[in-house]
């Protein structure tokens, strides 16, 4: 069936009068779009946008309707060292971490006392007259609430000159974590430095009935995927990781494993001292049988 070239526009359109009626007027978001349909449909002419460039104004079009929440780094993911922590075990720390800024908690996660900057540490580093200890080290982070919108967040950060933000539930308890970083990359697309790892894929076939995944694949993608058996009968966990971590009622060393009601075998491949990053699926017995 042959479509118009400015299809998408119309059929925009047609929602809109639908939804709103006919005497409705477009906003200029509404024109900027419609605009950006057309503009994919026809032959790109010297010195127009790139497709690259067309994206990039697409996400900035939404990046009000975003919030902290939203694009945060989860707290399962959040990596941060206790206020007990010596200085030669905090520069280890960043080492391992590879991020400019970590996160100091009291008690839990829940009572994060300030941040810690790898410069500070640097400078108290080379400098024997500098306090290192954390109290010393100490920044003020942002705390946010998870509502807050993309928008007042990076005016706040700016402002402030503070480029880390805690992200706070309705309770005051942790959710997550956002830098400018993540802030940024809502409008540009994901940004990966010189120190940033290729990522492995979530989940990926072996031989002989095995599968290796990331700990935070979620179950739902495991069940379509792999087996339809493979969840969790506490509704509080979602992930392969808080999975296998309910099983063994503990974070697994590598080379340890757990069986899974379904009889597949949970083996952890990866891990460290605060979570199982990596794990390898093991089918039940005779599940698995050589293609003929």
């Amino acid at each position: 069936m042959a479509t118009s070239p400015d299809g998408g526009s119309r059929l925009w359109q047609g929602m809109r009068h639908l939804l709103f009626g006919e005497d409705s007027e477009p906003t200029l978001r509404d024109q900027i779009e419609e605009a950006i349909d057309e503009a994919e449909t026809v032959r790109p002419q010297h010195g127009d946008l790139s497709p690259l460039e067309r994206q990039m104004l697409r996400n900035l079009l939404h990046f009000g309707d975003r919030t902290a929440g939203e694009i945060c780094v989860p707290r399962g993911e959040i990596i941060a060292v206790p206020q007990t922590i010596t200085f030669e075990a905090l520069v280890r720390a960043f080492a391992d971490a590879g991020h400019s800024r970590l996160p100091v908690f009291g008690e839990s996660l829940d009572e994060v006392a300030g941040m810690i900057h790898i410069k500070d540490v640097f400078m108290a580093s080379v400098d024997e007259g500098r306090d290192r200890s954390v109290a010393g080290l100490l920044r003020e982070p942002l705390f946010v609430p998870e509502s807050m919108g993309v928008l007042d967040l990076l005016a706040r950060m700016r402002s402030q000159r503070v480029h880390l933000a805690i992200v706070v539930d309705e309770f005051g308890g942790t959710e997550g974590l956002v830098t400018i970083e993540d802030v940024v990359e809502e409008i540009v697309g994901e940004i990966e430095d010189e120190h940033d790892e290729a990522e492995a894929a979530l989940l990926v076939p072996l031989d002989d009935g095995l599968w290796e995944a990331d700990a935070r694949l979620e179950l739902d993608e495991l069940a379509e995927a792999v087996d339809a058996r493979l969840v969790a009968e506490d509704d509080e966990v979602d992930t392969l990781g808080g999975l296998a971590f309910l099983l063994a009622g503990r974070i697994m060393e590598p080379g340890e494993s757990v069986q899974h009601p379904s009889g597949w075998r949970l083996e952890s491949v990866a891990a460290d001292e605060r979570k199982m990053t990596r794990l390898r699926l093991h089918a039940p017995e005779g599940a698995f049988q050589e293609p003929v």
